[in-house]
């Protein structure tokens, strides 16, 4: 191993490690995926890591979305450090709504970059490429010690903006469908031959909740996808590797006794009590890949008009079934540790089976197949945290997804 000494970064110490420090990020793992397919014989490697490592329950930024978790994980802070709070956003200065999956959005360096600036190698494999390029900021691809690429557009990697050159002719698989399970597969599978033959000493491994949307945790779907997931864990373990296994977020029901999407459209409320289109609601699980959840999670933001008393909207808003939580901008801050420029007035929080939409003409939601499952609220909070190694670990709520590189690396030094 090349590195010799501790990095810090934003504020942390991460220590060198002495065999390859790996941290998981299994997307939309709610813990009952886990418990369920362990219950079931299916995941035997996990269950032996838990018995003879370190299991936790861990809390996840909020929102509980993919973006503003994975580079919380990335940087070891919250969104207010590295300032990406959402999937999507709305730009008061441009005016415009936009994915926030562009470097420019990033206000904290990476542990991945600190760690290559001190000299390891560094390997990050994400599902989906709308991570790419925050997770690979501060990267350089020219010496062979950094390799960043996604599974999705894996065939496109190039030595010069990836670190490799085809991935998919590399590991010798065609690029899988990006709305299935073999999309994470292809980020287990590289993984372990990045493990075994090129050697990092950082590896980030992110996976998508394509089948966790899909199916529920007893649910034939799931156990095949978790017993895939439990082979790639017992490799990555066998071969020395300190692990962290985590997640983004949960993931619950959100459908009526029907099976039909639950939502409340907060945009045609306000619509009605404001005037058309004079607020503003935003929906950050926004996202290309919306046949998971037709842009339908369980947070939203909202800009209200000048004038507009947001004390008295927050409390009517409050008084529908299905809201948890409404609250101000400066309460959002201080409670979600989120980007003040960078969320609207009032923050909306629904409950474990609900959902919050803009206004019903804008969400096509022909392309779920199955009963809305989805995230982004405070019931999907909690994740798993999981560790090969004994060592001291803190519970939730101390314990955030976004301590695991920090334990990772502890587990990997000793």
């Amino acid at each position: 191993m090349a590195l010799t000494t501790s990095v810090e970064t934003n504020g942390r110490q991460y220590e060198a490690p002495k065999c390859c420090a790996v941290v998981i990020c299994l997307d939309g793992c709610e813990p009952a995926y886990l418990d369920v397919a362990i219950e079931r014989g299916l995941m035997p490697n996990l269950q032996r890591i838990r018995q003879n490592g370190t299991s936790r329950i861990a809390h996840s930024v909020i929102p509980s979305f993919t973006n503003p978790n994975n580079m919380s994980i990335a940087t070891g802070r919250p969104p207010a450090v590295h300032g990406i709070c959402g999937n999507y956003l709305f730009e008061p200065e441009t005016g415009e709504e936009v994915m926030m999956n562009d470097v420019r959005f990033l206000r904290a360096p990476t542990i991945f970059a600190n760690y290559y600036n001190a000299g390891a190698r560094v390997a990050l494999v994400t599902a989906k490429d709308k991570l790419r390029a925050l997770l690979g900021a501060g990267l350089s691809f020219d010496d062979d010690r950094a390799i960043c690429f996604s599974s999705e557009r894996a065939d496109q990697a190039t030595a010069a903006a990836n670190g490799i050159d085809d991935a998919s002719a590399w590991l010798g698989r065609p690029v899988p469908e990006v709305y299935s399970g073999e999309l994470s597969e292809f980020v287990f599978a590289a993984g372990v031959k990045l493990l075994t033959e090129w050697r990092p000493d950082v590896m980030y491994l992110s996976t998508t909740d394509y089948i966790q949307h899909k199916f529920a945790p007893e649910e034939q779907g799931a156990l095949d996808f978790h017993a895939m997931v439990d082979g790639y864990l017992g490799q990555l373990d066998g071969l020395g590797a300190a692990i962290v296994l985590t997640a983004d977020h949960g993931m619950k029901p959100k459908h009526d006794s029907a099976g039909d999407p639950a939502v409340i459209y907060v945009q045609d409320l306000l619509d009605e009590w404001l005037g058309t289109a004079a607020a503003r609601v935003i929906l950050p699980i926004t996202d290309p890949y919306v046949v998971h959840h037709g842009a339908l999670g369980s947070f939203a933001t909202a800009y209200l008009p000048d004038g507009a008393d947001a004390a008295e909207i927050s409390e009517r808003l409050a008084t529908i079934d299905g809201i948890m939580l409404v609250i101000d901008r400066d309460e959002a801050v201080r409670r979600f540790e989120l980007p003040a420029d960078r969320i609207g007035d009032i923050v909306i929080v629904s409950g474990e089976n609900m959902t919050i939409g803009t206004s019903a003409d804008r969400h096509d939601l022909a392309a779920l197949k199955e009963p809305l499952r989805s995230h982004g609220g405070l019931t999907e909070q909690e994740v798993p945290f999981i560790v090969n190694r004994k060592i001291d670990l803190p519970a939730a709520p101390a314990l955030r997804n976004f301590d695991a590189f920090h334990f990772a690396s502890i587990a990997a030094a000793q």
